[in-house]
């Protein structure tokens, strides 16, 4: 999802002396293979517009599905010009929330001349439509500053596209009678999605509920790839801006935060339950920069607090409601 989107940094013994790769565009399709990063852009466009088909037949049909919940739009939805159009919609909102993200660190990299691949995107049939995307990093990182950067770039790049799209998406969203609970997918809400709602969705009252419109829904995923990449754990984004802020003490944060993972994984959602299968196979332990000794600055300092605010703004502890740890334990082993 970079979301996630983990940034692959070289794990090597120790500190070395930072190493840049000119940039050589005889090489940059051959030697880079940049045709791969073109494929799967192009893919991961395609699986977004064809799992949005299924969220804008939500939206197009709300008030019908809101009357008879066994309402279903049929195989025409693909010949449906708007329902098209929707997706289309979807899927362009959400690829550029994904590619400022990816390019957010990328150019941020192109910039202290530290060489990085293009953006790598991957195409899943999720319930959004992808996996998200990463960059690889192939050089040191010469210093805290630099790292403090790099991981900020790609969290700051996502909340600042996202917030248009749940905007604009929120005041097209509408209100309907309440679906029926097994019958339905329930998301969660982030803290930002709520004061916006509030805000821009009228008559959304306890027995109505609201169905995103598709720009709203992208911005909401948005919103899920920013706050998982906060997350201060091993080479998340957070996980850069917690070592360069902490040091190697930034271990001892990234296991507490893995137990947060696993907690939330058990009470509120169990993805998280894989996510953090993943970050432990990945490593806890941040590789460390050339230079340890500099601090990071004020000025640096200011911008980890907005973002620890972007975080909680955006942090959703149940994407999707109702597949909690426990409910997984009692359907293996039901209770008597």
């Amino acid at each position: 999802m970079d979301e996630r989107t983990i940034d692959q940094f070289p794990h090597e013994a120790g500190p070395a002396a930072p190493v840049t790769r000119k940039f050589r565009p005889s090489s940059f399709f051959v030697k880079d293979r940049i045709w791969v990063n073109i494929l799967l852009f192009v893919l991961t466009v395609l699986s977004l517009f064809v799992v949005g088909v299924s969220w804008s037949a939500n939206y197009k049909y709300a008030e019908e599905i809101g009357r008879n919940p066994a309402f279903e739009a049929g195989p025409g939805v693909f010949r449906d010009p708007q329902i098209l159009l929707l997706s289309l919609i979807y899927a362009l909102v959400l690829i550029v929330i994904l590619l400022g993200h990816e390019l957010g660190h990328y150019l941020t990299c192109r910039h202290y001349g530290i060489s990085a691949t293009l953006p790598f995107f991957i195409p899943a049939p999720t319930l959004i439509g992808t996996m998200g995307a990463f960059i690889k990093i192939r050089s040191p990182i010469a210093g805290k500053r630099q790292l403090f950067d790099i991981g900020v770039a790609g969290p700051l790049m996502s909340f600042v596209l996202s917030l248009p799209a749940l905007v604009v998406g929120a005041a097209l969203s509408k209100v309907v009678p309440a679906l029926p609970r097994e019958s339905s997918i329930l998301f969660g809400e982030p803290l930002l999605l709520k004061i916006l709602g509030g805000l821009l969705i009228k008559n959304a009252g306890p027995n109505y509920d609201i169905v995103l419109h598709p720009v709203a829904f992208a911005g909401w995923v948005g919103l899920l790839v920013t706050a998982l990449n906060l997350f201060p754990l091993g080479q998340l984004d957070g996980g850069h801006i917690s070592y360069a802020i902490l040091g190697p003490r930034a271990k001892f944060v990234a296991r507490v935060f893995l137990g947060v993972f696993i907690g939330m994984g058990v009470f509120f959602w169990a993805g998280w339950l894989i996510w953090a299968l993943v970050i432990l196979l990945l490593g806890l332990k941040h590789p460390p920069t050339w230079d340890e000794t500099s601090p990071i600055g004020t000025k640096r300092l200011i911008i980890g607090i907005l973002v620890v605010v972007i975080f909680i703004l955006s942090f959703i502890p149940d994407p999707i409601q109702g597949y909690t740890g426990l409910d997984l334990i009692r359907q293996i082993w039901p209770m008597k």
